[in-house]
């Protein structure tokens, strides 16, 4: 017997042999990294092949569009394997190479493939009697190109610093900012598709409404999108202002270490062109 183990225990921990990770334990972070990349293309695959017009919600208010909810919960899926790769990772002390490069990649495909399917026309429903910021229609996800073009150069931005940081010998680790970004981004995502899926979700006619005529009162759902994506948005883009502040600061810490380490070079070249005087 060993320890009282259950045979799954056993069989990643290797029984009472703990001298180290077992090969699966050295290769299941890696197996699941590779499985949300999996994931997000079948994602993408569904939300390539949906259409607003084709979707029971834009039939009937109440309409429920089960492809949008099994998309959602393909997400949520794959952002729990994002969460368990890397905690198992550093549990079990098997951070690999692929792991630090894949892990990354496949987080930013996700979700940055996400709210690029989210801006796609798609989710565009034309109305003509209201003009929004991208033209005359919504879209119903919320999501416009513009905010897109935000996230992702937010994440750009972010991953050069770290880029250029670390490639100085610089450790420059995600903060809390970065992390309530991540969180904010794998709620709200699911939670759009989940709302257009089971809500009402298209501004009344203004008639309808009461008034005279044009888009008139926004639904619950609606006013749920609108307030979840823009929330995101702030958050998305203030999340990017510490890692600027803080790699200015450290650049800042590396430029006077290097000008101190100048210094001291020239200061024992100097000396040593003393004692070569002094000799003679």
């Amino acid at each position: 017997m060993s320890d009282g183990q259950s045979p799954t225990t056993q069989m990643l921990t290797g029984g009472t042999d703990r001298s180290g990770p077992t090969a699966v334990m050295r290769a299941l972070p890696n197996w699941l990294t590779a499985l949300r990349v999996a994931m997000a293309l079948v994602f993408f695959l569904v939300l390539t092949y949906w259409r607003w017009d084709a979707s029971p919600a834009s039939r009937t208010p109440w309409g429920v569009d089960w492809l949008l909810l099994g998309a959602a919960g393909l997400f949520v899926v794959a952002v729990i394997t994002d969460a368990l790769d890397g905690y198992l990772a550093r549990r079990w002390d098997v951070e690999s190479m692929f792991g630090r490069i894949m892990d990354p990649f496949a987080d930013k495909v996700l979700v940055v493939g996400a709210f690029i399917f989210l801006a796609g026309p798609d989710f565009w429903q034309a109305t003509p009697d209201r003009t929004h910021i991208a033209g005359q229609g919504i879209q119903i996800s919320g999501v416009y190109p513009w905010m897109v073009v935000v996230i992702f150069g937010r994440e750009l931005l972010v991953t050069s610093i770290r880029g250029a940081l670390e490639g100085q010998g610089i450790k420059f680790p995600a903060d809390w900012w970065g992390k309530a970004k991540m969180i904010l981004q794998s709620v709200a995502i699911p939670l759009v598709l989940v709302l257009i899926a089971v809500a009402p979700v298209m501004p009344v006619a203004g008639a309808a409404a009461g008034g005279s005529g044009g888009m008139g009162a926004s639904p619950w759902g609606r006013v749920m999108i609108d307030a979840t994506v823009w929330a995101m948005l702030i958050v998305t883009a203030v999340s990017g202002v510490p890692y600027v502040r803080r790699c200015l600061s450290l650049m800042g810490d590396w430029r006077r270490q290097q000008a101190e380490q100048r210094a001291e070079r020239r200061a024992a070249r100097k000396q040593r062109r003393q004692k070569r005087r002094g000799r003679r």
